[in-house]
């Protein structure tokens, strides 16, 4: 089995373990189950296949599924608008794999002005792998100052995991965390040839203590809009209604926004902040006597 296939297999088994035949609307039939969740029959029944055919897709090898099973499958599996779109994905013809590495993103100037323009809220661009593509000064301030890493440092998955400052500054930390992590599966079930990413997922897995557990759960989330509250050294308690865009004309690119409410205590520490970080002006020279 390819590591496709694996991927398959073990997300329709998480996916099924999670879902009990009460939910399910299955009547107990009196037998053990050696398993937590729906059986493969079940899943088979609710989705209107054969269990033969069931269990060559959950081993990766029934290819090319029409629309209408994948439908039912996310019907009987209960899958959410992510997981459809991951199930998807995994059920692709996969493409060949690239001889050579995808060519360095880069985000086009347009996008940096929006960025400055955007100066009384943090905002930044996301790429392949949650790679932290452009930052503005809020965002380099409540976040970390990503420019300021070396090039395959600057990730927002690195940051929330590996950074120990992002544990005491990130309000409820595990929470985002794990969701960076569904982020990160949700892009490996399209791009299984991304070197990258697997050196990302590898050295995650070896310096993360969580990391291994979150990923083997198979979660997948799409990045779209939340809440998130940062507890800044200076700046104190923030809290931020972000909002995240596909940048348009380019798909691997997201433009996220950290909102706050007009007039709130957020939106005076920002401009406090704001005030603090400022550049200073060059001292004006003396002229020589």
């Amino acid at each position: 089995m390819n590591d496709r296939g694996r991927e398959l297999a073990d997300f329709l088994r998480t996916r099924r373990a999670r879902v009990t035949p009460d939910q399910a609307g299955l009547p107990e039939d009196g037998r053990a189950r050696r398993v937590p969740g729906l059986r493969r029959d079940e899943v088979a029944r609710l989705a209107g296949v054969s269990t033969e055919y069931y269990t060559r897709l959950e081993q990766g090898r029934a290819q090319n599924p029409s629309p209408e099973v994948v439908e039912s499958l996310t019907v009987a599996l209960r899958l959410d608008p992510s997981e459809r779109e991951h199930l998807t994905d995994l059920l692709a013809r996969p493409a060949p794999s690239r001889r050579a590495p995808a060519a360095p993103q880069r985000v086009r100037p347009g996008l940096h002005l929006m960025l400055q323009t955007l100066d009384h809220v943090p905002a930044f661009i996301l790429g392949r792998r949650t790679d932290v593509l452009a930052s503005n000064r809020l965002a380099r301030e409540v976040l970390t100052d990503f420019e300021a890493l070396p090039a395959p440092h600057r990730n927002l998955a690195r940051y929330y995991l590996l950074d120990p400052e992002a544990r005491a500054r990130v309000g409820d930390w595990e929470r985002v965390a794990a969701e960076t992590v569904a982020i990160l599966r949700l892009e490996a079930g399209r791009s299984t040839h991304d070197r990258r990413l697997a050196d990302l997922v590898g050295e995650l897995t070896v310096k993360s203590a969580e990391f291994a557990t979150w990923w083997n759960d198979h979660r997948v989330l799409r990045r779209t809009h939340g809440a998130k509250h940062y507890q800044h050294p200076v700046a104190g308690e923030l809290h931020f209604s972000y909002e995240s865009f596909q940048v348009p004309g380019d798909t691997e690119q997201t433009l996220c926004v950290y909102n706050v409410e007009p007039g709130s205590p957020t939106a005076r520490s920002l401009r406090l902040l704001a005030d603090w970080s400022a550049p200073q002006p060059a001292s004006a020279e003396r002229p020589s006597t």
